[in-house]
């Protein structure tokens, strides 16, 4: 099955990458960009998703899609940014991403225009700016497998998959402030040593977001990386599931609506944007295979 899944989409996070997020144009023909996307090479450093807007453009309802919903809690908020298309780049050198950036862009410069762009790297070993691991308890190749690729959907959408792409914003002066075991008890976990606290609060992130005390469970697999410089930092959120139920069930858990208990680490970092995004299979020969991204008439 994962051969017939874009190929970054379960590899491991690089040293660098770019993301890219687009809307559709005022009048522009939205097949034509859809075309366009079986142009985009590097399969194996390159993740195309295609979000709701631009199918809907085009004539197609695609099973499992939809738009970011904005979701609401006490005194949170997770806003939607739903865009018409989202292009992940994965690469080790800076040079070569900017012009792969700049090669996609001119590509769709005629169908599509960018909104926002975000260039992410790898923090130390794969560490949230927090200083906190992140992607602990992300399952592991047969179960990945499992969590983050459609599979028994038929043709045009077996091995395909579905992501879920957050910006976020942190307060890092407000983590850096806090005594240790203050801060472990918001994440839920030893900044030392990662291990799970067996005395964490409820609102502790580890216990808001344990994918296994969801029914049924909400496993995905997490791609996140930091974003940022001195002035303005965070982190780019990337969930991959085989559905957005998987997320959305967390998220909605984190605002506090399932219990009233809100999400600890919303004390030092926001939600500034949310996107929604169908990532399509690819064919034999390694291109996307976007049937089932053209109206059923003209398959």
């Amino acid at each position: 099955m994962t051969s017939r899944s874009q190929p970054a989409i379960l590899a491991p996070v690089p040293g660098l990458a770019r993301y890219l997020e687009f809307d559709l144009r005022p009048g522009a023909e939205a097949r034509a960009a859809i075309a366009h996307l079986r142009e985009i090479r590097s399969p194996d450093r390159t993740v195309i998703g295609v979000g709701e807007p631009l199918l809907l453009a085009a004539g197609v309802h695609l099973p499992g899609l939809r738009s970011f919903p904005g979701i609401a809690g006490a005194g949170c908020a997770f806003p939607s940014a739903q865009r018409a298309l989202w292009v992940f780049l994965a690469g080790g050198d800076a040079t070569e991403l900017h012009d792969r950036s700049r090669a996609v862009c001119k590509l769709l410069e005629n169908e599509a225009i960018v909104r926002d762009e975000v260039a992410c790297f790898r923090y130390r070993e794969g560490r949230d700016l927090s200083g906190y691991e992140d992607g602990t308890e992300n399952p592991k190749d047969a179960a990945a497998v499992r969590s983050a690729i459609v599979q028994g959907a038929g043709a045009g959408l077996d091995g395909s998959s579905f992501v879920a792409a957050q910006r976020w914003v942190h307060a890092l002066d407000i983590v850096e402030g806090m005594a240790a075991d203050a801060r472990d008890a918001v994440i839920g976990r030893s900044l030392v040593d990662n291990r799970e606290l067996a005395d964490a609060p409820p609102s502790a992130h580890v216990k808001r977001t344990a994918q296994e005390s969801f029914d049924p469970p909400a496993f995905m697999v997490r791609r996140s990386m930091p974003w940022g410089g001195a002035k303005e930092h965070g982190l780019y959120f990337v969930a991959y599931g085989e559905s957005l139920d998987r997320f959305e069930r967390v998220l909605r858990r984190m605002a506090g609506l399932d219990d009233g208990i809100v999400d600890g680490l919303l004390s030092f970092t926001r939600a500034v944007s949310g996107g929604y995004y169908w990532c399509p299979p690819v064919d034999i020969t390694g291109v996307l295979d976007l049937s089932r991204a053209v109206p059923s008439s003209n398959r």
